[in-house]
């Protein structure tokens, strides 16, 4: 097996903690390089994981010859420019969620993909939903549900609840564009097993629309929304009411809840648990999640796979368009308050 080289691109967080102990795991995969905004930080990642080369500018690592991919952990405003870059320049591309600040940056990734066929790419998977995944999916395979008429999702948080709290960067429209607190996460989960949208409803609500700037201090306005009121058709005929907010202390737990002629299926996305029942049984009950079907976040190791052996990764950049595009249809039914039909023109 030929070793693959890897270049780290944005070494945030979750690169930190996830990206770079799990490629480590993988037989002949060595990561080569690395690039943050700081040389300090650059240096201290590169020290800690025994990484060779650093540098702060990212064209670098797309110059190396014998970078083979690069995982790309920048913030989202970074993704479109530096995914097209390095497919252009031969390299297989992972890119963190979520996948662009807009639906013209993710078409544009999307094309740059198609154009290179030959180079695996991928997103990194929201892990909400994950282990149960292959059981909901055989559920509904296997008709639990009948035909679906009624989808609910929450995500709640108090994460915006202090208005005295300084701007976050997920808050910063110009480094997040339009993603906004779980709902693309949790779009994600529901597109992988029910489908996409036709239609999208949504009104959008700022509480705090001023904030401290971190770095200078000063009061900036809040362009994106700390809670969102969705209602949705799918292309099944299902309606949708989607509910997301960032000011809801001591909320109940996360769930995607599924009813349909058949049948009802709710999963716990705080505990990873489904409960369900049939159309004629009285009370939900636990469903299982057997060891043999129960899905691990191997993100690492799926991309590599793909490199190798090729074949299909998920989510793709078509799946990520799908997902920005339905964010996108919120915030422009929102602002124009006016439903907003499914796919959204070129």
């Amino acid at each position: 097996m030929a070793t693959l080289n890897i270049g780290i691109i944005g070494a945030g967080g979750i690169v930190r903690r996830r990206h770079l102990p799990e490629l480590k795991l993988i037989p002949a995969v060595r990561v080569v390089a690395v690039c943050n905004r700081t040389r300090a930080t650059a240096e201290a990642v590169a020290q800690e994981w025994g990484i060779p080369r650093v540098t702060t500018d990212w064209h670098d690592v797309l110059a190396m010859d014998d970078v083979d991919a690069v995982f790309i952990g920048t913030w989202p405003n970074m993704h479109a420019e530096v995914s097209i870059a390095a497919l252009n320049a031969g390299k297989h591309v992972f890119c963190q969620a979520r996948m662009a600040r807009n639906l013209a940056e993710a078409r544009a990734m999307l094309r740059a993909a198609r154009e290179h066929p030959d180079r695996a790419t991928m997103l990194c998977p929201a892990p909400h939903g994950m282990r149960g995944d292959r059981v909901i999916r055989r559920l509904l395979s296997e008709g639990f549900l009948g035909e679906p008429r009624e989808v609910h999702a929450t995500g709640f948080s108090a994460a915006n609840l202090d208005p005295k709290t300084p701007l976050h960067w997920r808050q910063n429209f110009d480094i997040q564009g339009y993603n906004t607190l779980t709902l693309g996460m949790w779009i994600e989960v529901i597109h992988r097993w029910l489908g996409t949208h036709r239609l999208v409803t949504a009104i959008l609500k700022t509480h705090t629309p001023l904030r401290a700037d971190p770095e200078t201090g000063v009061c900036v306005p809040v362009r994106i929304a700390e809670s969102v009121a969705i209602a949705a058709e799918m292309e099944n005929g299902a309606l949708a009411g989607y509910h997301f907010s960032g000011v809801a202390p001591n909320a109940p737990h996360n769930r995607i809840e599924i009813y349909g002629t058949g049948g009802t299926l709710i999963y716990d996305l705080d505990t990873d648990e489904i409960f369900g029942a049939r159309s004629d049984e009285q009370g939900r009950r636990p469903i299982p999640i057997p060891p043999g079907e129960a899905r691990e976040w191997t993100v690492e190791a799926d991309f590599v796979r793909a490199v190798r052996e090729g074949g299909a990764t998920e989510p793709s950049f078509a799946d990520g368009v799908r997902y920005m595009e339905f964010t996108e249809a919120v915030y422009l039914s929102a602002q124009r308050r006016e439903t907003i039909a499914l796919p959204l023109p070129e």
